[in-house]
């Protein structure tokens, strides 16, 4: 019959939310390697498949549709700009506001990011089910409601 008594010799469990982030770290780690290859970062492969895919949008749709603030779209639209795959144009509509769009060179970029994508995924999810991940996705929104919840409280 095994001991209830727990070994004091093991080292301590880390916390889920410690695992969360180390796995965090470590993806953004293992896009960024293979990503380099093309000369770009996580960040960057983001922001240019989503402007790529959804056509000219401003600065500030850009870091809405991202999740991130404006000065930190600016600034990887600014990466993306010297790398020429995307670029500024004037707003027809408003000349205060730029457009920022995807150029002809970023298209097969996009593409390999796509595939450089889909060949990470299947390495990260090796050996969990189909069922596991959906079972993780849905905790996971939860979790980011019950963040987004305890951020509206402090505002």
């Amino acid at each position: 019959m095994a001991s209830a008594e727990p070994d004091v010799g093991a080292p301590p469990r880390p916390s889920m939310e410690t695992i969360l982030m180390a796995t965090s770290r470590g993806m953004r780690r293992a896009y960024d390697n293979r990503l380099a290859g093309l000369g770009l970062k996580l960040s960057e492969a983001f922001l240019l498949a989503h402007v790529h895919r959804r056509g000219p949008m401003t600065q500030t749709q850009l870091a809405e549709g991202l999740g991130i603030g404006r000065a930190a779209t600016g600034a990887l639209i600014d990466a993306l700009e010297r790398k020429e795959l995307v670029e500024r144009s004037a707003h027809a509509g408003d000349r205060r506001v730029w457009l920022v769009a995807s150029t002809e060179r970023a298209g097969p970029v996009v593409d390999e990011v796509a595939a450089l994508d889909a060949a990470l995924r299947a390495e990260m999810w090796s050996g969990i089910s189909r069922a596991e991940r959906r079972a993780l996705s849905e905790t996971l929104l939860r979790l980011q409601d019950n963040l987004a919840a305890i951020h509206n409280d402090q505002i």
